[in-house]
């Protein structure tokens, strides 16, 4: 018997008909591809990694317990290999852990240089850890495991090591920052992209205003790639942030470049305090005055008649202070004012303030004044005064005082009477005497002519039985005219 001769994967060309013909060898599975951090696995029906892989698969973990059987269909249950690899992005890199554990052989390359080898036909499972320090960036891990005989199982990892003692290594700074707000809700949000540290921990937020450093405590500290600061004041000022990586063993990356808000102001400024009548005049009204409110770009004054009354917006000023013009004389008002700043925002009303606007104006001068002289004196009549808010008039009596050309009636006053009342007797004036006279109207608020002019009509007349000046006859008529003293 002739024993059957293995076939091999050569081609054979064979003339036929005058074609060429080819006899094509079987091909194997089609190359997979992984996504990192997934491991690209290829079998192999040999241990020397040689020719095509019979299989290529993706797995997302090198922990495999085969026993005795085949790994896979199409492969032999001893005598194989199976080669894991994948190229990763490791970040700021740092102290990593290699453990590794085989029945039979294994060998942990990184960027092709030889890390782990234990490469030798076992009966029972081997073990060992090694340590190494990976670089930043992106590297190149692959496990090659063979199985010459007997039982197959093999793990592997990579793993960060993160005691503070071991570790000083910095993540990298996070990127792709940005921060947008909401001038809505007053709510900024900060996002950035995921870091590539394997040993991250989390992210810091930090935030400061502006021309301010940031401080030593974080605003924030997450896990996500985002924050939405719900804490703004909304003042209108300027904020900045950054954000900071840090790691298992506490260590914290540089900040990422600031990025700005500026809030929306809804802030009122203070309340105005101090509130005062500063000055009061019949020609310009009530005025009002305030301390100033930081902030402020102007003010409101409302006005509520009397003390119980509705206010209503009466005006604005630049400055704290205003005067009320409108205000009627002898009416009692009420005042509050608010602050409002360039933003339009308006603060609580102040304390109330009451006032009345003073009547600066003196009655009319009294009209119509008579000195009729009698037996004992004088019988004093004028017109009744038309001011409807007169108080009294004041009835002033004195002599008549001559240089040659300037005649003054030094009086003083003799009598208070009643609005009602419009004539005096003036007696106890010795026989013949001249004597001078002025009446004064004054009203409920103290105004009058004389005091605020210092001027009155006077009249000057000769108490009877006295005898007559050279070319004179006696007083018979009222005297007019005249400057009171």
């Amino acid at each position: 018997m002739i024993p059957a001769r293995r076939a091999t994967a050569t081609a054979v060309v064979l003339a036929a008909a005058g074609a060429l013909l080819s006899a094509v060898a079987p091909t194997a599975s089609a190359a997979a591809t992984c996504a990192s951090p997934t491991y690209q696995r290829q079998f192999f029906a040999n241990t020397t990694f040689t020719g095509t892989p019979k299989k290529t698969d993706c797995d997302t973990a090198v922990a495999e317990k085969w026993g005795t059987g085949a790994p896979a269909t199409g492969l032999p249950k001893d005598n194989f290999g199976v080669r894991w690899t994948v190229t990763r992005d490791f970040g700021s890199g740092g102290p990593f852990a290699l453990p590794v554990t085989a029945q039979d052989g294994i060998r942990v390359y990184l960027d092709g240089s030889r890390k782990v080898d234990l490469w030798k036909n076992v009966s029972t499972t081997q073990k060992k850890t090694v340590n190494v320090t990976i670089p930043s960036g992106r590297h190149t891990l692959r496990v090659d495991f063979v199985n010459w005989t007997g039982a197959a199982d093999v793990s592997f990892a990579y793993t960060p090591r993160t005691t503070p003692d071991v570790d000083k290594v910095k993540p990298l700074v996070p990127s792709g920052d940005s921060v947008s707000y909401d001038p809505a809700t007053g709510r900024a949000k900060v996002s950035w992209a995921k870091n590539k540290e394997m040993d991250l921990a989390g992210y810091r937020v930090y935030r400061r205003p502006s021309g301010s450093p940031f401080k030593a405590v974080p605003l924030a500290t997450t896990t996500a790639t985002s924050y939405t600061d719900t804490t703004l004041p909304v003042t209108g000022e300027t904020f900045y942030y950054e954000v900071r990586a840090y790691d298992k063993a506490g260590n914290e990356s540089a900040g990422t470049a600031d990025k700005s808000v500026t809030t929306a102001d809804r802030t009122a400024p203070g309340v105005p305090s101090g509130l005062e009548v500063t000055d009061a005049s019949e020609e310009n009204g009530l005025g009002l005055g305030w301390s100033s409110v930081p902030g402020a770009a102007s003010y409101r004054v409302y006005r509520a008649p009397g003390t119980t009354g509705a206010y209503t917006l009466l005006g604005s000023a630049a400055e704290p202070s205003y005067r009320d013009a409108t205000a009627v004389v002898g009416t009692a008002y009420s005042y509050r004012v608010t602050a409002v700043d360039a933003a339009g925002n308006e603060s609580a009303r102040s304390a109330t303030l009451t006032g009345t606007r003073r009547d600066d104006t003196p009655p009319p001068p009294v009209t119509g004044l008579k000195a009729i002289p009698t037996d004992d004196g004088f019988e004093l009549t004028w017109d009744r005064n038309p001011a409807p808010d007169l108080l009294r008039y004041s009835v002033y009596g004195g002599q008549l005082l001559s240089d040659g050309e300037n005649s003054v009636c030094a009086a003083s006053e003799v009598a208070w009477l009643t609005p009602d009342v419009t004539s005096y007797r003036y007696t106890t004036v010795p026989d013949g005497e001249q004597r001078c006279f002025f009446v004064d109207s004054v009203d409920s608020s103290g105004n009058s002519l004389y005091r605020l002019h210092r001027e009155a009509n006077v009249v000057v007349a000769t108490e009877l039985g006295a005898p007559a000046e050279p070319g004179t006859e006696p007083g018979t008529e009222p005297a007019t005219g005249g400057t009171g003293a």
